[in-house]
């Protein structure tokens, strides 16, 4: 049976461990949301108030952190992610979904920018950045009509509408307020409805 002292020491030990490895993926998240866009492992040591062999004892790779940092945002959103959209009709629940992942994207904004700078620099961040193209176009398309996920073109064009570049583009490229960017992108979605009959 093992020593009552040693069980101490050993939870200790496990306890400094997932202290330090919280510090670690809190630092990353702070200096993303900053705007430091590509975060070096001294930085998040730094900011974390750990060791820098301490960054590496816990994420074999900045990729990891990345991953970590993705899973903690995730955690974060599901809630809004997982509600259904509301509305009468199709198009009432596309605005829903509008307004929904406006809220998402301007939350994941930083951290999204971040991982995709670094996925040409990464198979693992490109996989995650191809997996969320694809997880957004099959969200859409579960509340698009048959007749207007047939019409390929325009189920597309929807796409971009509510896409993260769009988002995006609104935000950084313009320089548009979060509530001016909303309205852009429910101008660009009636706009793009009008072809579709009620239904």
């Amino acid at each position: 049976m093992p020593r009552p002292d040693l069980l101490t020491t050993s939870d200790g030990r496990r306890a400094r461990s997932r202290s330090s490895r919280a510090k670690i993926v809190a630092a990353m998240l702070d200096l993303v949301a900053r705007g430091e866009v590509s975060p070096g492992a001294a930085q998040v040591a730094e900011l974390a108030g750990v060791g820098l062999r301490s960054v590496f004892r816990h994420f074999k790779d900045m990729d990891a952190l990345y991953r970590e940092m993705a899973e903690a945002i995730e955690a974060e959103l599901l809630p809004i992610l997982m509600r259904p959209p509301e509305g009468a009709t199709w198009q009432d629940r596309l605005f829903d979904i509008a307004a929904r992942r406006a809220v998402i994207f301007e939350t994941i904004m930083p951290y999204r920018i971040s991982a995709n700078l670094r996925r040409f620099e990464s198979a693992y961040l490109m996989e995650g950045y191809r997996r969320q193209l694809r997880l957004e176009a099959e969200a859409l398309a579960a509340h698009l009509p048959d007749s207007v996920r047939a019409d390929v073109t325009g189920a597309q064009g929807l796409n971009i509408i509510l896409g993260f570049g769009t988002w995006r583009s609104l935000r950084h490229d313009q320089n548009l307020p979060p509530e001016e960017a909303a309205a852009v992108v429910r101008r660009m979605l009636g706009d793009a409805l009008a072809r579709w009959a009620q239904g």
